[in-house]
């Protein structure tokens, strides 16, 4: 398989990232914070004057592991805050949409995962624990956003993993 010419995208801070082949080396905080604060969740189609950005819902991430335990360690913490961090360049893609696409996309978000941890010195692939801690609130997240911001009916949408919200 031939790779395309050009599968870099530039950022603002200059670097070149390799979107099909990512280094840690050229992901910068300053380019994700810039990036995820205007990729909006739920495609834009929440109520408001202004779009709910993934950094929002990053930041919410964190706040709802948080109350789950407020004991996690900072590792776990800043894992959770970076979960979204590839769309950044992949955008967010509703996952119906993702599952569609298929393997493809899996694998260069991956990828992008992957690369976004070394460069904060976490682990390439997340150990199960911080991943179900991650997931949960997410979820929860998830099901929030869809009932107060998307206009779903809560039975439209999947109940939260964990109450306490």
């Amino acid at each position: 398989m031939n790779k395309p010419a050009r599968a870099w995208q530039r950022m603002l801070s200059g670097r070149r990232l390799d979107i099909l082949d990512p280094s840690p080396l050229d992901i910068e905080i300053d380019d994700i914070a810039l990036g995820l604060s205007r990729v909006a969740r739920w495609n834009g189609q929440t109520v408001g004057d202004y779009g709910f950005s993934v950094a929002q819902h990053a930041v919410l991430v964190v706040d709802l592991m948080w109350q789950r335990n407020p004991t996690l360690p900072n590792s776990v913490v800043l894992a959770g805050l970076l979960h979204d961090a590839p769309e950044y360049v992949t955008s967010d893609l509703i996952t119906p949409f993702k599952q569609a696409i298929g393997s493809a996309y899996v694998d260069i978000e991956g990828k992008m995962t992957q690369a976004v941890h070394l460069a904060f010195g976490l682990p390439a692939i997340l150990p199960d624990e911080w991943t179900t801690e991650i997931k949960q609130a997410d979820h929860t997240s998830a099901f929030l956003e869809a009932v107060q911001l998307a206009g779903f009916e809560e039975a439209d949408g999947n109940p939260p993993v964990f109450s306490g919200v």
